[in-house]
């Protein structure tokens, strides 16, 4: 009897131990390419995860400070942002307007001014305003534009810095209106982003 229990103890742990294996290699978390056990995202599944990202890539919360020119954008309508801002020879402004004289590390809702670490233009060389989808792809991958990242680099800039997560938590305006979030969900976009790595970052045509 006591050689029974033994037995069922033992045939009870081998359920467990292959019922947490199983549970470890299912997960959905996204790899880069070469990483995960699983099979990779297919091609097909790789661009309609890029179509999510260019989403929120072309959206004015991110292209407003990607222009096309040397001044920034602002606002639900992209204006051209007030008081003559340029963009400055370390893209963080000219000298007697620096864009941490108004952008703190966080919103300001009294004021209605946005705000996030490291707040500044992006490089002209990352300009996507007036670019289409595939053409921010190839700027995004290119180590010349994005600052010599690698993919790795590059999918945890876009997934983790502070000043690209702060499009989801824009605040409000002067006049407290809350500013539009970007089309895609924060979780959906990172996931997205890490799909369409995963997948070989394959680029649709436009």
């Amino acid at each position: 009897m006591r050689r029974n229990h033994w037995v069922m103890a033992v045939l009870l742990s081998g359920v467990i131990f292959t019922v947490l294996g199983l549970a470890n290699t299912s997960t959905n978390e996204p790899f880069l390419p070469g990483e995960s056990p699983l099979p990779p995202p297919t091609q097909t599944e790789g661009e309609e995860a890029y179509e999510k990202v260019v989403a929120v890539l072309s959206h004015k919360r991110c292209v407003n400070c990607h222009p096309s020119g040397d001044r920034p954008r602002q606002g639900e309508d992209s204006h051209i942002h007030n008081f003559n801002v340029q963009r400055g020879p370390d893209n963080h402004g000219m000298a007697a307007v620096k864009c941490q004289t108004c952008h703190q590390e966080e919103n300001n809702n009294l004021s209605g001014v946005p705000g996030a670490p490291e707040w500044h233009l992006a490089p002209l060389k990352m300009k996507w305003e007036g670019l289409t989808k595939s053409e921010i792809a190839r700027s995004i991958l290119n180590p010349e534009n994005n600052g010599g990242r690698t993919l790795e680099e590059t999918v945890h800039h876009l997934t983790e810095h502070p000043l690209v997560l702060w499009a989801w938590e824009p605040g409000v305006d002067a006049s407290g209106n809350p500013r539009e979030k970007p089309p895609v969900p924060v979780d959906e976009y990172i996931e997205a982003v890490k799909t369409w790595a995963a997948a070989g970052t394959p680029i649709p045509e436009d």
